[in-house]
C-alpha cells in the first residue's frame, strides 16, 4: 500500500504600505508571537514613481505561491491600486486596512490552506478589531 502525502506550499503574505510601517508592525508582532516567516513588505516611499513601485510589487507577486495574500494600508492609495491591478493577473487576494489583528489572523489562517479562500473571515477579523475601548471595557465590567 502506497501512502500519498499532500504537499501544499504555504501561502505568503505581502504587505504594501506607505513609508514602510508594515515592517515596524511585523517587528511589534514578533514581541507577541516570536519569529514571523513568510511575510514580506514593499514600502512605497516619497521618492518612488508609480512605475517603479509597480515593477517592484509585480516582481514580488510573480514569486508568490497561489493563494497568497497582499495586505495594504488603505483603499484608494497607490498600494491598494497596484495590488488590485495585479490581482487581475495573478492568483492572489488583496485586503486593505492592515492592522495587527488582521495580520495575526492571516498568519493563523495560512496554516489551513490558501488565504484566497478565507478573505471574508479575514476582513471581519480586521473590522472586528476596531473598537471603542472605553465602551468595550464598560460593557465587560457591567454587573450581570
Amino acid at each position: 500500500m502506497t501512502s500519498t502525502v499532500s504537499t501544499h506550499v504555504q501561502p505568503r503574505i505581502l504587505l504594501l504600505t506607505h513609508g514602510g510601517w508594515g515592517e515596524h508592525l511585523c517587528n511589534s508582532l514578533r514581541m507577541v508571537m516570536g519569529d514571523i516567516t513568510g511575510v514580506d513588505e514593499i514600502a512605497l516611499m516619497p521618492v518612488d514613481t508609480l512605475g517603479e513601485f509597480y515593477q517592484r510589487v509585480e516582481a514580488a507577486v510573480q514569486t508568490l505561491p497561489e493563494g497568497s495574500l497582499i495586505l495594504t494600508d488603505f483603499i484608494g492609495g497607490t498600494t491598494s491600486n497596484v495590488a488590485a491591478r495585479l490581482s487581475a493577473d495573478y492568483p492572489i487576494a488583496v485586503i486593505c486596512g492592515l492592522n495587527a489583528t488582521l495580520l495575526l489572523e492571516a498568519l493563523d489562517q495560512r496554516e489551513h490552506g490558501p488565504l484566497t479562500q478565507c478573505v471574508g473571515a479575514l476582513v471581519e477579523a480586521g473590522r472586528g478589531s476596531c473598537l471603542d475601548v472605553v465602551a468595550h471595557v464598560r460593557q465587560i465590567n457591567q454587573p450581570q
